[in-house]
């Protein structure tokens, strides 16, 4: 791998570190402050309002913006943000509404660090089909490394020293990462376009993903499965607690599971593509995940939930490494902010859909109702996407973006030339 993306990739390590204290804390927080499934819904789908209000447009600007610019100071932004809820936590003014607030404003950081992110690693990998699937595979088993196995039990342990102590973990952990960031080599933006309005661009963004079988299809996998799993992670916490007898530790290592599976996942998410081929592959782990939630419905005790959360970590670690190394791949450099973020501006905007749908499905008939109308929604979508991500048409369009003669292609090789291997 090039030098400089260890700067990046240590930069994710601490970031996903903090990212996991507070997976942890957050949901335990607000369980301090009410039982309402729906007061803990809307903790939830607030974080996920942003793609739904901003999604196109933010791709827009980030494909105007310099987008390592743009990654370090939404880091920092979010650093100073954390401090609001934590002096509230520390002086007992804690609220749901303040969570809901804080949650969406770290949405509306995480919508430009995100699309400025996915839209730069491909300029520092010079749009290698096979480093960037390799740079995924690292990014993403860190992420989950991080955030899912050592955040959530120290967030737990942290929440035990106090109801600020988390929050602050997370902000140090931005601001580190935000300096890290800001060492990083800035890419020669992209060949500019005709200039165009905000708004048209924005518009000319979302129907290149929404023409593209394949991009839509790499596009609806992970916004139907937004549905069952945020339906899944709103009532998570409940259900451990009632249902299964787990306590506040219990739950980070219940957390953990998963992502010890999403670990494993990611790790073999590029052999599994070599083998099945990449749309065979993205198949499989959609059907796993739909069975992998049904188990955990049917889960009579701690340990069978802690597999079935692992199985279903497997497939989403591995889905998540093969779809954006895709995307990134075949993608022009000029529309990859808009394209990332029109894919993610789906996925997130079913997020909130989700959070209702299980807080209205707990409270209406039962806490396991979310899960096992997850899993049929998980298995029903593996069906429907099939065959547009089939390998026939991954194969096509990866040779279709092969030729480096395009002016996008050059104007993101050009600095990766600068880069020298280890």
């Amino acid at each position: 791998m090039p030098t400089r993306f260890g700067r990046l990739w240590t930069a994710q390590t601490v970031s996903s570190l903090g990212d996991g204290v507070s997976h942890a804390a957050l949901p335990l927080l607000a369980l301090t402050l009410t039982r309402d499934p729906m007061a803990l819904a809307v903790v939830t789908a607030a974080g996920t309002l942003p793609w739904l209000l901003f999604g196109v447009l933010g791709g827009a600007l980030v494909d105007r913006w310099d987008r390592r610019r743009t990654m370090w100071v939404m880091d920092a932004a979010r650093a100073v943000l954390l401090a609001i809820p934590a002096a509230a936590a520390a002086l007992g003014g804690l609220s749901i509404p303040l969570l809901a607030a804080v949650a969406f404003l770290l949405g509306l950081g995480g919508l430009f660090f995100d699309t400025a992110a996915t839209a730069y690693l491909p300029d520092l990998l010079g749009r290698d089909p096979a480093l960037l699937e390799r740079a995924n595979s690292l990014l993403r088993g860190t992420q989950t490394a991080m955030s899912g196995f050592a955040g959530p039990p120290a967030g737990s342990a942290l929440l035990a020293l106090g109801r600020a102590v988390p929050l602050l973990a997370d902000a140090v952990s931005f601001m580190l990462s935000a300096l890290l960031v800001r060492s990083l080599p800035a890419m020669a933006r992209p060949v500019p376009e005709t200039r165009e309005s905000l708004l048209r661009q924005a518009r000319a963004g979302a129907s290149y993903v929404f023409r593209d079988r394949l991009l839509l299809g790499l596009a609806l996998r992970p916004a139907v499965g937004n549905v069952a799993f945020l339906a899944v992670e709103t009532v998570l916490a409940l259900f451990a607690h009632d249902r299964l007898g787990i306590d506040t530790y219990g739950f980070g290592l219940l957390l953990t599971a998963e992502a010890t599976g999403g670990l494993l996942g990611a790790g073999i998410a590029s052999s599994l593509g070599r083998r099945l081929g990449t749309g065979t592959a993205l198949t499989s782990t959609a059907a796993v995940e739909g069975l992998a939630i049904l188990g955990l419905a049917a889960a009579p005790n701690p340990y069978v939930a802690g597999l079935a959360l692992a199985v279903c970590g497997a497939g989403m670690g591995a889905t998540m490494v093969l779809g954006p190394s895709l995307r990134q791949a075949i993608v022009p450099a000029h529309l990859m902010g808009r394209v990332a973020s029109t894919s993610r501006m789906l996925a997130m905007c079913a997020a909130p859909v989700g959070a209702f749908l299980g807080g209205w499905l707990a409270t209406t008939y039962d806490i396991r109702t979310p899960l096992y109308s997850a899993a049929v929604l998980l298995l029903a979508m593996t069906a429907v996407t099939a065959s547009m991500t089939s390998n026939r048409r991954v194969e096509a369009a990866l040779l279709a973006a092969a030729p480096a003669s395009g002016p996008d292609q050059l104007a993101s090789k050009e600095p990766a030339q600068e880069i020298a291997p280890n």
